[in-house]
């Protein structure tokens, strides 16, 4: 199980400097004389028919990108936290307790604090889930970077907090970011499901029938006004763990996407995602409700929110800090859960989907300066030296 958990961080941890440096080469053409060229890729036609005129997808790359290749994400997520719930870290009470309510709080205040700040416009209300994200990818990325100063027990704390994040944003994004419901649509899906799942009931132990099938549900979700990359939790969900033969299923799938995910999906979002021309920004820009809220959520709200839930729960239920690690170590981390890039570009695209411009820069600056700050003092935090071990009294 830890070597596992060890080959999961180091190809999180890779995949974060990528990933890292696609945001930058993003924000780097759009407020370059490429920002033409940028632009005109990012909105670039792509149109899929079939039967004629029977099946019409026609959606710029962008589009493809947040609907499809993030599905693919999704895909590995569900099988991430499967797998944790079944067989990781969060396969038992007394693990989970711990990483299961400081991501609670790790949600709950960023949320309250950018409805505070936004209270009194519907519009950017939308957008309370952004901050409530952690990008595993960056934030473990980070940690890696940091080297051997930082205990193994945080890197499997902050996994296991971002993988439960993840969980959240999925109901977040079921509940909340969907548009008008085509009840045809949500029906054909429902079928796709329970096709799925009466695969795993017959044990079949090829990946490609629940691909084939996820891909079907993938089209019905889309059309159905729920937002398409639930369909790759759905399909994850739906694969074994393991074979008839008990050899592993979901886990070889799992390690076997996690390079495309890593080095290809995740770097063409952030490129296609992030960016944001500068062009008339000033640091005032950065007062506005929306980005503050965004902002302040994952640095604040973030780190008191998981270091406060997290200290309740070691008082009040038994759980135990992470072995080895200083107060000073574990708030670091805590600080790092604000790196919510990924996910809160993606909730924020799905918030504000076509509420115009305006609220696509406030929401990339809140994301990206928030993400920023977050990493900086948590990586300062973690580099300045140690403190008592944390311990529950």
């Amino acid at each position: 199980m830890l070597t596992g958990v060890r080959r999961f961080i180091q190809s999180e941890s890779a995949g974060g400097v990528v990933l890292g440096l696609a945001a930058l080469a993003a924000l780097i053409a759009a407020n370059s004389p490429l920002a033409a060229a940028y632009q005109a890729f990012v909105t670039l036609p792509g149109e899929v028919r079939i039967g004629g005129d029977a099946l019409v997808l026609a959606k710029p790359l962008v589009v493809w990108v947040n609907d499809l290749w993030m599905a693919v994400f999704f895909f590995l997520v569900g099988l991430e936290i499967k797998r944790e719930l079944l067989e990781g870290e969060l396969a038992s009470l007394r693990q989970a307790l711990l990483p299961a309510g400081a991501a609670l709080g790790g949600m709950v205040v960023p949320a309250l604090i950018y409805v505070a700040l936004n209270r009194g416009d519907a519009v950017a209300l939308r957008g309370w889930a952004i901050p409530t994200a952690t990008d595993i990818a960056f934030a473990l990325g980070i940690l890696m970077l940091l080297g051997s100063r930082v205990p193994a027990s945080l890197k499997v704390f902050l996994t296991a907090v971002a993988i439960i994040d993840d969980l959240g944003a999925i109901v977040v994004i079921a509940l909340f970011y969907t548009s008008e419901l085509s009840l045809p649509m949500l029906g054909a899906a429902a079928v796709g499901a329970a096709v799925l799942f009466a695969l795993n009931r017959a044990r079949v132990s090829s990946i490609a029938p629940y691909v084939v099938v996820g891909a079907l549900v993938w089209l019905c979700v889309l059309k159905s006004g729920v937002h398409a990359t639930l369909a790759g939790v759905i399909t994850a969900f739906a694969v074994p763990m393991r074979r008839a033969d008990g050899s592993p299923l979901a886990e070889e799938a799992e390690h076997a996407l996690h390079p495309w995910v890593a080095f290809l999906v995740l770097p063409v979002f952030a490129f296609a995602n992030a960016g944001v021309s500068l062009q008339g920004v000033t640091p005032a820009s950065f007062g506005q409700a929306v980005p503050l809220g965004i902002a302040l959520g994952l640095v604040a709200g973030k780190a008191i929110g998981v270091f406060a839930a997290a200290w309740l729960v070691v008082r009040l239920a038994g759980a135990s800090f992470p072995a080895g690690a200083t107060l000073r170590q574990f708030f670091a981390v805590c600080l790092l859960c604000g790196v919510g890039f990924t996910m809160s570009l993606f909730i924020g695209g799905l918030a504000f989907a076509g509420q115009g411009a305006a609220y696509e820069i406030q929401l990339k600056l809140g994301v990206l300066g928030g993400s920023l700050v977050a990493a900086l003092l948590g990586s300062a935090l973690m580099l300045g030296g140690a403190q008592p071990r944390a311990e529950a009294q």
